[in-house]
């Protein structure tokens, strides 16, 4: 795949352009509307791709769960281990498209590694994450920041509060929700651990109110993401906070995203999940 069609579709699922915008672009660089049409069906996510572990798998109970003490409308999309004992709780931050069947998916695989997950959806004080991905992208540009970490910092106080859980939370985003569990580990000194797949890095002297410590994936050729490394990681180390950066070669921003067509890297999704598995684990047990 051509890497100027997979930095066309990631300007524009990112807000930088319309739809029709982009597919005149996309016919235009490709030589034709025929040829872009082929080309969206690679690039764009097919969530019938979605399930890697089912709702109905029998080591996990997953249900709808309004978030207490949270915005109004607040919820999201809690799965448990059926094994039982007190683990460690993980909030899982959507892309900008929302809670999809893929993010649920995600946290059904949280919650198969041993936590109790959280698929919390940010846009359900606004009546909830629409089937139309390019909707849900409209609404998440409405958000404002501080409404976004209230209801993260609200979620992660419910899940530290569960009884079923030991009293830690972790937090792993990607995308849109990278950027927010970076936000959320500035805003909540609690948070036991951070886990952000190519999100928007906080600003250098936000970084001191860091307590947490971090995990941070990046695609080697997300140019627009990864501009933001250095000067994050530069106040990371002058402040000495406990941290990793993996950059994993070859890789687009979404490497993770399993139903995103040519962005998504196996070899970098596999090796940065069981990454991401043995950090939480160390760190919420």
């Amino acid at each position: 795949m051509n890497q100027d069609y997979i930095d066309l579709y990631d300007r524009f699922t990112h807000g930088g352009m319309s739809r029709r915008s982009f597919l005149d672009r996309l016919a235009a660089m490709a030589g034709g509307t025929a040829a872009a049409t082929a080309l969206l069906a690679v690039l764009q996510n097919d969530y019938a791709r979605a399930e890697t572990v089912a709702e109905a798998d029998e080591r996990i109970v997953a249900e709808s769960w309004a978030v207490p003490g949270g915005p109004a409308g607040l919820s999201g999309y809690l799965v448990r281990p059926k094994a039982g004992g007190r683990p460690g709780t993980v909030l899982v931050v959507h892309e900008n498209r929302g809670l999809n069947s893929h993010i649920k998916d995600v946290t059904r695989r949280v919650a198969v590694a041993g936590f109790v997950a959280l698929g919390l959806d940010y846009l359900s004080p606004l009546g909830g994450t629409p089937a139309d991905e390019d909707k849900a992208r409209d609404m998440i540009g409405t958000l404002k920041p501080e409404d976004i970490i209230a209801s993260s910092k609200a979620a992660a106080a419910a899940l530290r509060a569960r009884p079923d859980g030991n009293g830690k939370v972790g937090a792993v985003g990607f995308c849109w929700g990278g950027g927010a569990v970076n936000q959320l580990a500035v805003a909540d000194p609690a948070l036991n651990a951070g886990v952000a797949y190519y999100g928007m890095q906080p600003k250098a002297e936000q970084v001191p109110a860091i307590k947490a410590p971090l995990l941070l994936h990046y695609g080697a050729l997300d140019e627009r993401i990864d501009a933001g490394i250095p000067a994050f990681e530069a106040a990371l180390k002058a402040d000495n906070k406990a941290y990793q950066i993996f950059v994993y070669e070859g890789a687009n921003h979404a490497f993770n995203n399993d139903t995103g067509g040519a962005r998504y890297n196996k070899a970098a999704a596999d090796l940065a999940w069981q990454r991401t598995i043995d950090f939480l684990k160390t760190n919420l047990a």
